[in-house]
């Protein structure tokens, strides 16, 4: 009989910044990772993200990829459109939370990684992700 696994280690807050243009949908090109799964055999969950751009966006998408431990496989998962906005003291910059309504899992060692089609900055959080004991 198989026993469930929870997450046991919290690894939440930290944030990562996307800044370079890259239109490739192939998993080529300018990457950051977003969050690298434990090394243990159980590897890492990720429920929610939030992308937070930190000035003026123009229509552009931001893309989610799924990476396994060895790299040699990276895939889109996710394509986020962005929308034209220039903040001001009453319009909030872009943001969006992407929730994982399944929880997304990631296998020993892989890396969720993202993109922005413009050169502009996005600040990418995992918020609720950890990892299996």
């Amino acid at each position: 009989m198989a026993s469930a696994n929870y997450v046991v280690t919290p690894k939440n807050g930290a944030f990562v910044q996307a800044t370079a243009a890259n239109s490739n949908r192939d998993g080529t090109g300018t990457l950051v990772t977003v969050y690298t799964a434990a090394a243990s055999a159980l590897g890492s969950r990720i429920d929610r993200i939030v992308i937070q751009a930190t000035a003026t966006t123009t229509a552009g998408m931001i893309r989610l990829y799924l990476a396994n431990s060895a790299a040699s496989a990276i895939r889109l998962i996710q394509e986020i459109p962005v929308i034209a906005i220039t903040p001001s003291a009453t319009q909030p910059a872009f943001s969006v939370v992407v929730n994982f309504d399944q929880g997304l899992v990631l296998e020993n060692a892989a890396t969720l990684r993202a993109s922005t089609a413009n050169a502009e900055v996005f600040n990418i959080q995992p918020i609720v992700a950890g990892d299996f004991v």
